[in-house]
């Protein structure tokens, strides 16, 4: 019984501690703001509507596929990610909004919201977890430490 309890709490800490990064307090954004996700892994390709928007003092993330079925729901409400709808628990969405939401902080606040950020020219990276590679303000790649997974984000009905 003992073993079991252990085990469980330490499954529980795995989880905690493997949570992407938030900062303490949300950045601000030009919201609502609907993007083009395009996951690339394998040679293989995924697009994604994603849209980004206020609700009170929560941030609102929904993100379908291209006929409009849900994949993730989630609310990032005081730097704690909550399930928004019915939907599963989806941890790799939860990755990619934590990136992206790093990647759409401005520069200015990066510093103070993500103190162990880098910068140098075009990319932005947060040791350990992702690399930001900008084409422009609004064109980039997400890529993920240690998985051989990208996103390219591109604002909705802007050019491939």
């Amino acid at each position: 019984m003992i073993r079991l309890l252990l085990i469980g709490c330490l499954l529980l800490l795995s989880a905690c501690a493997s949570q992407a990064p938030l900062p303490e307090k949300n950045p601000a954004l030009a919201l609502p703001m609907q993007l083009h996700v395009q996951r690339l892994a394998d040679g293989q390709s995924q697009d994604w509507l994603l849209v980004i928007q206020r609700e009170g003092n929560a941030i609102r993330w929904s993100m379908m596929d291209p006929l409009g079925i849900p994949l993730a729901r989630q609310k990032l409400l005081d730097g704690q990610w909550q399930a928004d709808g019915l939907l599963p628990p989806n941890p790799q969405a939860r990755e990619l909004f934590a990136a992206l939401l790093f990647a759409l902080t401005s520069a200015g606040e990066v510093p103070a919201l993500y103190p162990n950020a880098q910068a140098m020219d075009l990319t932005r990276t947060l040791p350990g977890h992702w690399q930001i590679v900008y084409q422009s303000s609004e064109v980039f790649s997400v890529n993920l430490a240690g998985q051989p997974l990208r996103y390219r984000i591109t604002p909705l009905g802007a050019g491939r």
